[in-house]
């Protein structure tokens, strides 16, 4: 009995530093690899402890445009991967991503990202017609496509989006609910349900705070 005490106790502590180390005064915790399920990591970076930043990419979006982390840079985001033609979760995400949106309307701090992960399928027409119907702001949203192989790697090796290991080939498919929340240093601030309306509130709260910190950091 007194050794499973200690046990416990061990577990405890171990888990306070884990925690602190992360939160490191910041108000929202810096994820690293190693601090998600393995599962949900490439087999390359499981090991990884610390300084994770989401990779450079390349991709186009519903107007045609070249997107890159330029056109983030110093801004806080939200990241999801969808298709166009998904019946099931798709729908209640870009729903959830609106909401987001029509939020954060007023504040030029925040932008969204979604990439689609049928890109062969999603073309910039098919993007514009589903920006449309979703009343997304341009300036504000950058719904895209790209290169297939770039995309699911993102997911995989930047974002820690999705449970599957893969190559990103043609038999190759992802389909997550997740939602990640990047901060201006390129860091993962935290991943969400994006079908879940508390997971939203927490992400909507989780934004603020953010936003906070970074006035009260310049």
């Amino acid at each position: 009995m007194k050794y499973r005490c200690l046990v416990v106790i061990a577990i405890l502590i171990s888990f306070c530093s884990i925690s602190c180390n992360n939160w490191g005064g910041n108000e929202l915790p810096v994820y690293s690899p190693s601090d998600f399920n393995a599962e949900l990591v490439d087999v390359s970076l499981q090991s990884k402890d610390g300084n994770h930043t989401v990779s450079d990419f390349k991709l186009i979006n519903q107007n045609g445009n070249i997107i890159t982390q330029e056109d983030y840079k110093d801004k806080i985001y939200v990241v999801d991967f969808f298709f166009t033609r998904c019946p099931s979760i798709c729908p209640i995400m870009t729903d959830n991503m609106v909401k987001i949106q029509n939020e954060f309307s007023n504040n030029n701090d925040v932008m969204l990202l979604s990439l689609s992960v049928t890109p062969e399928l999603d073309s910039i027409s098919v993007l514009r017609k589903y920006a449309n119907d979703k009343k997304a702001i341009d300036e504000k949203w950058n719904i895209t496509t790209g290169d297939k192989r770039h995309i699911y790697e993102l997911a995989r090796k930047s974002y820690f989006a999705v449970v599957e290991q893969g190559d990103g080939g043609m038999q190759d498919f992802i389909h997550t609910p997740n939602f990640i929340l990047v901060d201006k240093k390129r860091q993962i601030r935290g991943v969400y349900n994006g079908t879940d309306d508390e997971e939203i509130n927490r992400l909507k709260d989780d934004l603020r705070i953010l936003m906070k910190f970074n006035e009260k950091s310049l």
